[in-house]
């Protein structure tokens, strides 16, 4: 048996067995799902490091994600069933290749009209988000008349997690007073698109060097096997490599329904890993920091941390208990991450092969994530503002030096450290 030790990993303090990300979706399989993971399936709770003696929460500042959500193109679902429907229409699908047909097809009904929409379990994550933030800080969450800033993008999934987490805030306090807003104009900072430099980086990506390492993992002789009762008529008539990847996605994304057919079994275990890892280095280098694209990507959300910054100056300086709600996507929050540093978020690494041993995309992005800041002052007199930052309700690190309470860091220092380097990227020609 491995010996339990308590360790930081990835800026949380946990009780863990030291697993890799191999051991941890073989426990968890749902991980293998990178965005698509539910937020309820996560790896184990968090525990919270007490504030410094004498502070008392007083600001929250946050960014999230939509919650789980059905594929967002008919084509998503198509891709799969059209090769599926052939073979079956030339008696070419084996018993188990029929039920695998029979499963998407009936599931495929739900998806009327639904393309991309918040589903129930998407709801029900942000309930779960929105209590919790009440019921961890309370001193801000239950303030009489609370002023709650709560913006979205104007992505109808993004509005309706913005709804439900307000639902559970206006619940835990009447009082709030919730101030709504969905609008094209607040899209440059709450859903970015790649300009400049950035989008300069992205136009370099080496695809190739991708595709190769996506082949290396993919290996669809078993599953066609499973599916298909013609080998040879398989090998001519299907792209199998591409249908073992569009199949995995509408598997994995099952999670995101209450009622989804749970379907993993057409995988085995190495394969939902290799698949994983193919998604895990896909993200990492078109959105993280990646020296693929030149350690650009995370920039992409430069409007996001300056408007974080500078509201968070405005309302440190009132002083008073107050919060401001952003809701967006993953493509945001998985680059925001790496910007801010949270954690290793931010790893550098060149080797594609080494990055699912130093950098794991479920522990980021899944469905909800979010990333919470929490200001602090004194309770009586002067003295210094401190922030905590939460990545998914888990406390990690930040860039610069904490006192001598782990993850509470002044919030002069952070801010002058996120302000130099934007203000060094932005100087960069």
């Amino acid at each position: 048996m491995k010996k339990i030790l308590t360790i930081l990993l990835l800026g949380s303090t946990l009780t863990i067995t030291a697993q890799t990300a191999r051991e941890e979706i073989k426990v968890n399989p749902w991980l293998a799902g990178s965005n698509y993971l539910d937020y309820d399936r996560q790896l184990p709770d968090f525990n919270y490091t007490k504030a410094p003696k004498g502070y008392v929460p007083f600001y929250f500042t946050h960014y999230g994600r939509h919650g789980s959500r059905w594929l967002i193109g008919k084509d998503d679902y198509e891709r799969v069933l059209r090769p599926l429907r052939k073979a079956n229409e030339q008696g070419k699908l084996t018993v188990e290749g029929k039920k695998a047909l029979q499963l998407l097809e009936t599931f495929n009904k739900t998806t009327n009209k639904r393309l991309g929409d918040l589903t129930t379990v998407g709801e029900r994550q942000h309930h779960g988000i929105g209590k919790r933030i009440a019921q961890h800080f309370p001193e801000i969450f239950l303030t009489k008349n609370l002023a709650i800033d709560a913006r979205s993008t104007v992505v109808t999934r993004c509005i309706l997690s913005m709804v439900a987490e307000c639902e559970e805030l206006m619940a835990a306090n009447p009082t709030a007073r919730i101030h709504n807003d969905v609008s094209e104009s607040l899209q440059y900072y709450l859903n970015q698109g790649h300009e400049g430099k950035v989008k300069e980086a992205n136009r370099h990506i080496d695809w190739s060097k991708l595709n190769e390492f996506s082949d290396s993992k993919t290996h669809p002789e078993r599953l066609m096997k499973v599916l298909f009762n013609d080998e040879k008529w398989a090998a001519d008539s299907i792209r199998q490599g591409s249908l073992m990847r569009n199949l995995y996605e509408m598997v994995i994304n099952m999670q995101s329904h209450e009622d989804g057919p749970n379907m993993l079994y057409l995988f085995t275990e190495e394969e939902r890993y290799d698949q994983w890892c193919i998604a895990n280095a896909s993200w990492y280098v078109r959105y993280a920091n990646s020296p693929m694209t030149d350690n650009k990507m995370p920039f992409s959300q430069y409007n996001l941390l300056r408007n974080i910054i500078e509201t968070a100056d405005t309302c440190v300086a009132l002083g008073k208990p107050q919060a401001t709600m952003r809701f967006g996507h993953e493509v945001c929050v998985m680059p925001l991450a790496c910007l801010m540093e949270l954690g290793n978020s931010n790893a550098s690494i060149d080797d594609l092969n080494e990055l699912d041993k130093k950098w794991q995309n479920y522990k980021i992005f899944p469905m909800a994530c979010n990333i919470q800041l929490i200001f602090y002052k004194p309770k009586k007199g002067n003295g210094d503002i401190l922030v905590k930052a939460l990545l998914n309700e888990r406390e990690v690190t930040l860039p610069v030096a904490a006192t001598e309470t782990p993850f509470y860091y002044k919030w002069n220092d952070l801010r002058q450290y996120w302000t130099n380097k934007l203000d060094k990227f932005k100087e960069e020609k």
